[in-house]
């Protein structure tokens, strides 16, 4: 009665009565078989079995599957249909952030009953009893499977899949250049294995496979409904040396390092940079080989076109060597537009020289224009016409009967060729020409004075090649 009282302290024991007149007791309970330990002339080793009998049959060292019951953030519960329910550490199951209550997993049975009684249980080691085999099985079948992202290490990351260590190349993260690694840390991602070493048990998985196939239909798409000229924006993907790549959703495309500008480029690097977004126009494509030719000089105007209209052949026009070869120099008037300076044009000379004797890339000139072809786009220059054509003046500067000095630049069975200056060759024929005694000239050596005098109306030979 007190402690019915001590739960309803506020009834009186007058109203005890009240709640006790429907109880009745118990008519046929035997006191003395419950006392021995039997009911209903059942004993208590066959209640006993009788309720083991509704219990799972679970073995040490066994996996089995189990219910889970309760999840928080440091343990999950999970109940096998045994006496008590299991109790794992929330860190086993953190490849799996949607797990919840009623999910079914897999778990080791590690002891049925420890001395406190207590059901313990592994949802890792039942992971790693079956993940060899499953990891096998995937590769076979192509299948997905999730895996947590440990942590990064040389060249990639790594991933734990069904409890094995798999390795993640860096390559293989994303369709696109990663260059930040640490951002994957601690995610749980999607992954198809691609590579297994069976002997060393190294595992290879890639989340790029997975995004290659969607693209796959989103390329094929995306091509469909191209058309030459069509301008599109695109993210700069990858620069190399020879162009750059650019996303343009799903496909990406090639602008030539020749396409990125009217003007010569060196570096493309100097042109775009890395994720920059850019409008871009299709050149070309290729359907079947998914090749896709960009161009981003062909959205400005062709400087060509802005060329001075007054320009014309005989205008003295400066500008930069851009490119130099053997038989000439490319000189940019301004960017877009360039002449050629034949090596021909860089002196009055006849003796035929390379273009690097007279100029390097980088050199400021100043140049005449000789030709100039808007429509072709072609423009020749030259600079042996700053100069004055020291034949124009032969007759006054080397009169007939005059002495001078010259260089020797080559003998022959009918006289030497000598050279008076730049320009100005001249033949002594073999008649004329004289040499000391046990002297011999070579070729490139002054000649040796007095020179013959020109008598009786013979003029000097020269010639103009």
């Amino acid at each position: 009665m007190a402690s019915v009282q001590a739960f309803y302290p506020e009834r009186g024991t007058e109203k005890m009565s009240e709640l006790t007149k429907n109880v009745q007791p118990l008519q046929d309970f035997n006191w003395d078989e419950y006392e021995n330990g039997t009911v209903a002339n059942v004993s208590k080793e066959e209640l006993d079995k009788a309720y083991d009998e509704t219990l799972n049959k679970v073995a040490d060292h066994q996996v089995v599957e189990g219910k889970v019951i309760s999840v928080d953030k440091k343990e999950v519960v999970v109940n096998i249909g045994y006496k008590s329910d299991g109790i794992i550490p929330a860190t086993e199951f953190r490849y799996n952030p949607d797990l919840k209550e009623g999910d079914v997993v897999e778990v080791y049975v590690e002891s049925a009953e420890d001395k406190k009684g207590q059901l313990l249980l592994s949802h890792k080691k039942a992971r790693l009893s079956k993940a060899w085999d499953r990891v096998n099985e995937a590769l076979d079948k192509e299948e997905i499977v999730q895996g947590f992202i440990k942590c990064r290490t040389k060249g990639g990351m790594i991933v734990d899949v069904f409890g094995i260590e798999a390795f993640l190349p860096g390559s293989q993260i994303d369709v696109h250049p990663i260059r930040d690694y640490d951002q994957f840390v601690g995610k749980t991602m999607e992954f198809k294995i691609v590579k297994i070493n069976q002997e060393f048990r190294n595992v290879v998985v890639s989340h790029k496979a997975l995004i290659e196939q969607e693209l796959e239909a989103q390329k094929q798409e995306i091509i469909s409904k191209l058309e030459k000229g069509q301008i599109l924006e695109g993210t700069v993907k990858n620069i190399t040396s020879y162009g750059v790549f650019v996303d343009l959703g799903g496909v990406d495309g090639l602008v030539h390092i020749t396409d990125l500008s009217w003007g010569r480029v060196d570096d493309p690097k100097k042109v775009v940079e890395l994720d920059q977004k850019i409008n871009v126009v299709i050149l070309d494509f290729d359907e079947e080989k998914k090749r896709i030719a960009l161009g981003l000089k062909q959205l400005t105007p062709h400087p060509w076109d802005a060329l001075d209209p007054n320009l014309k052949v005989g205008d003295h026009i400066h500008g930069k060597v851009v490119v130099i070869a053997d038989y000439g120099a490319f000189v940019e008037v301004q960017p877009g537009v360039e002449g050629l300076i034949h090596v021909s044009e860089m002196s009055w000379s006849q003796h035929l020289r390379s273009a690097q004797e007279f100029l390097k890339v980088g050199d400021e000139v100043e140049a005449v224009i000789l030709t100039l072809d808007r429509d072709e786009r072609k423009m020749s220059l030259g600079i042996k016409q700053l100069k004055e054509d020291p034949w124009e003046a032969i007759d006054v500067k080397y009169p007939v009967g005059s002495k001078h000095k010259a260089k020797v630049r080559n003998f022959t069975n009918f006289g030497v060729f000598v050279e008076l200056e730049e320009g100005v060759d001249g033949l002594i024929e073999g008649g004329r020409a004289h040499r000391r005694r046990g002297t011999r000239h070579r070729q490139g050596e002054p000649s040796p004075q007095p020179w013959p005098q020109a008598a009786g109306g013979e003029s000097l030979g020269c010639f103009r090649g």
